[in-house]
């Protein structure tokens, strides 16, 4: 009984997650900041790891600052690195920790990329690139590896020394769903 309420409240954690989702999509990114920051604090930084990759790469979105959308981003990843397979299996069964990692790896190297830290940048994209074989051939992994391509054409054209880019990167639309709708796991970027 107790292992079903658990269960209960980790699918309202992840719907009040998309809730806010879809308010940063319609564009409303201060009212997105502070909720996010509000389930944050629920979550706690100790919390479920699947809660707080989520949350952390969609916070990321939200951000006008390179700088905090690269903090946040990294705390996606930390959290990833945490998070089990049993875990994510929970959420949906198809879903498998080690897809997030290529969108993961992508979102940092798009961040240092844009923080003029081309080394750094060029790091993750190898990672990214790296680990994309896990994804399918659909219209996901092909995203995924189109944008590991944008970017490193983008950092290939500013040379070893490159300059960063303040140019948009913003995420995709669209984002992968399960069963009713509702958020699989981490939004996917594409720079």
């Amino acid at each position: 009984m107790a292992e079903r309420q658990e269960q209960a409240a980790a699918d309202t954690m992840m719907t009040r997650i998309g809730q806010v989702v879809m308010l940063l999509h319609g564009g409303d990114r201060e009212e997105a900041r502070g909720r996010f920051l509000d389930l944050w604090a629920e979550i706690g930084e100790e919390g479920d790891a699947l809660h707080r990759c989520t949350l952390a790469h969609y916070m990321a979105d939200a951000q006008d600052d390179p700088s905090d959308e690269l903090a946040w981003d990294l705390r996606a990843l930390s959290a990833a690195d945490e998070l089990t397979q049993a875990r994510a299996a929970e959420r949906h069964r198809s879903l498998a920790v080690r897809t997030f990692y290529p969108s993961l790896h992508l979102n940092l190297a798009a961040d240092y990329a844009k923080l003029g830290r081309s080394e750094a940048a060029r790091g993750h994209l190898g990672v990214a690139r790296d680990s994309v074989g896990v994804l399918g051939d659909d219209a996901y992994g092909d995203g995924i590896r189109a944008g590991i391509g944008r970017l490193e054409s983008r950092l290939d054209r500013e040379g070893p020394g490159g300059e960063g880019s303040n140019g948009a990167s913003g995420r995709s639309p669209g984002q992968e769903r399960g069963a009713g709708g509702d958020t699989l796991g981490p939004p996917r970027r594409h720079p």
